[in-house]
């Protein structure tokens, strides 16, 4: 035998047993040391060029005598093993449980298991999917040593692990955190755009004379019917790289999950239920809210030549009173004191501002008695209205934020199509009788028009966000904010500055919509962490990536 087959022999029978190859691996060859790990030079790779021996040069022999060495005392040998991680089941259980107590924790677990699946194959290396965020394939280099100070470092954690580790307090702080940051974007688009409607619409009604009042009423509440296609081609722009057959399936089902959601007020809803059609139960409600509406929002036209200007805004805007009314019996809302004296100061400044600089007007006096009564009773039913679509056409509690926007700008368009469908007879009836002759605007009076018209969807639909988002008392005092702005709005186009009784009504609006958004923010989140402590709700939904990452949403 030769020199070198006796220097290996002699090497081999220096290894201890339980690391020499079996018979399945005695072909396979050993994986190179790696430089890093053990501190070597260039020369270790690739030799000195003098006196080696299989391709070693002394250097390396020196440092794997001294490594084999240090191996006989301790039991980490293994670890530079190319068949480290191979069962071997002729050890006896004792030396097996002995011996997994001894081995170092690097990127597993410290109860001592094993993160390598029993199944394992040598042929597959990097199959299946990674145990820890920061594994990555397998290499033929060994693993490196855990050292003292690397066991003492605290461990990191991706951002997924972090975000689930927050407590229910937390996570109910956010969701509120969030709904109240759309509403208050929604809150300023429906404001502007509020304003803009109503300057263009009383310019198309006095200085064009286009004074055609359900036809306005008609063409508005019927351009609610855009904002289901605008929303959806808006996420369709944001999923512009889904394929349409999935985006759409997506978005159907996230619409038919969600009006099961608010037909059940409940936020887990069976497989089975939401196979079913939820439109009957959509068709009712759509109609009896769109009724409410139409007939407060007709109110208004109908009792504008009848009553004073300043009747006709301090009653209307009584809705936000009769709102909260609504909202104890239907909404089962509780009697606050800190919400009772906001919306009793909000009235009291559109009081102000109606009758703080009152001119004499000519009107009968049984007119304007009548007047009123039908404007009030257009208050009574807006504020209705606003109830009726938080109680029968809103997801519960819980539901995500942007689930809550997309079911209600499409409620908002089942509103808009059941007023084009259904509401257009009273058109011929007026053109008979003589109330309201029916006539297209033309011209200028047109374009002004149409603006105001996509002014008044845009409105609807922030608006109906914001009820979906907080709740009807704070949306009704939030819209009452539309009079004070406005009046800044004539100030600016016209020249004509504010009043005293302007100014300080307006003031007291403001006032009361603060304590109003901060009463019923302490009451989202007092609400949301009790139902998270208590896990009244069922599996709440407080992120709107849940079911995003299920495929079953687009938002």
């Amino acid at each position: 035998m030769s020199s070198y087959s006796k220097n290996n022999n002699i090497r081999l029978s220096s290894i201890p047993a339980r690391l020499k190859p079996t018979s399945q691996y005695s072909r396979a060859e050993p994986s190179p040391l790696s430089a890093s790990s053990y501190g070597s030079s260039v020369e270790d790779y690739i030799g000195s060029g003098t006196d080696t021996v299989g391709g070693r040069t002394p250097v390396f022999d020196k440092r794997l005598s001294f490594v084999r060495e240090d191996d006989e005392r301790s039991d980490i040998s293994h670890l530079r093993s190319p068949h480290r991680f191979d069962i071997d089941y002729s050890e006896d259980e004792d030396d097996i449980m002995s011996d997994g107590s001894k081995r170092p924790a690097f990127l597993r677990p410290t109860d001592g298991r094993s993160g390598m699946p029993l199944l394992k194959k040598p042929d597959d290396e990097d199959r299946g999917r990674p145990r820890y965020s920061s594994s990555r394939p397998s290499s033929p280099l060994p693993l490196p040593i855990s050292t003292p100070s690397s066991l003492s470092r605290p461990p990191t954690f991706g951002r997924r692990s972090t975000m689930r580790s927050r407590s229910p307090d937390t996570q109910a702080r956010m969701a509120a955190r969030k709904k109240y940051t759309y509403a208050a974007i929604f809150l300023v688009i429906s404001l502007i755009s509020f304003t803009v409607q109503t300057e263009l619409g009383r310019y198309v009604q006095h200085e064009l004379g286009w004074d055609k009042a359900y036809c306005m009423l008609y063409l508005t509440h019927g351009s609610w019917s855009l904002l289901w296609p605008a929303q959806l081609l808006i996420l369709r722009i944001q999923k512009w790289n889904t394929p349409w057959p999935t985006f759409w399936r997506r978005h159907v089902y996230l619409l038919r999950s969600t009006a099961h959601m608010v037909a059940r007020q409940e936020l887990d809803i069976p497989r089975h239920v939401v196979q079913r059609s939820p439109w009957p139960y959509i068709v009712r409600t759509t109609a009896f809210i769109t009724t409410a509406l139409t007939i407060a929002g007709l109110s208004w036209y109908v009792a504008v030549s009848m009553t004073t200007p300043s009747d006709l805004t301090a009653i209307y805007n009584c809705s936000a009173f009769f709102a909260y009314a609504f909202s104890v019996p239907l909404l089962n809302e509780k009697l606050r004191l800190d919400k009772s004296f906001a919306v009793l100061v909000a009235i009291a400044g559109v009081l102000i501002v109606a009758y703080g600089d009152s001119k004499d007007v000519t009107t009968e006096a049984s007119t304007r008695f009548l007047g009123n009564m039908i404007i009030g009773a257009g208050s009574v039913l807006y504020g209705l209205y606003e109830v009726m679509y938080k109680r029968w056409a809103c997801p519960p509690e819980g539901t995500s934020a942007t689930r809550g926007m997309i079911f209600a700008n499409a409620f908002g368009s089942c509103i808009g199509s059941f007023t084009l469908l259904v509401l257009w007879f009273p058109l011929p009836i007026l053109h008979i009788l003589g109330w309201e002759t029916f006539e297209l605007p033309t011209g200028e009076a047109a374009f002004y028009l149409f603006i105001s018209v996509i002014m008044n969807a845009t409105f609807a639909g922030s608006f109906l966000v914001l009820i979906s988002l907080t709740s009807p008392v704070l949306s009704s005092v939030a819209a009452l904010l539309t009079i004070f702005i406005v009046a800044l709005a004539d100030w600016v186009i016209t020249g004509e500055g504010m009043s005293t009784a302007t100014v300080s009504g307006g003031c007291m609006i403001v006032f009361a919509f603060l304590m109003l958004s901060w009463s019923t923010w302490r009451e989202m989140t007092e609400d949301a962490e009790r139902k998270a402590a208590v896990d009244v709700a069922g599996p709440v939904d407080w992120s709107s990536e849940d079911s995003d990452k299920d495929g079953d949403r687009l938002d």
